[in-house]
């Protein structure tokens, strides 16, 4: 069965070419290192939430959009040798691919799939 990272991040809207050139930057290493896909969405209908919602979850301020990353894997197996070699990858290093926005409020985990419909 295969294996999904989830991602969810507050970028500045300003910024939405430039995190597109990153994400299609890094979507080449991904794959290179064993990702079967890669997928980046830019919010478009994100409510605020009263108890919890993702504008709340990252924290984003009014300049700032949410964006919802997953990344597919061919196993939990795959994806812990994939990401060690992508981690190490040059061409993701900040100097080379700085992130256009702030990782500290990334939120990020795997998932197991349980149904794929």
């Amino acid at each position: 069965m295969t294996y999904v990272d989830g991602f969810v991040a507050a970028v500045p809207t300003a910024n939405r070419e430039l995190y597109r050139k990153h994400a299609e930057a890094a979507a080449v290493v991904f794959k290179e290192h064993g990702a079967l896909r890669v997928v980046e969405c830019w919010g478009d209908d994100v409510p605020e939430g009263k108890l919890t919602s993702f504008p709340m979850a990252v924290k984003r301020t009014q300049d700032e959009t949410v964006v919802f990353s997953w990344i597919t894997w061919p196993s939990r197996q795959a994806r812990d040798a994939g990401m060690k070699k992508v981690m190490a990858d040059p061409r993701l290093q900040p100097d080379a691919n700085p992130m256009p926005f702030d990782g500290k409020r990334l939120i990020y985990g795997g998932f197991e799939v349980l149904v794929d419909a």
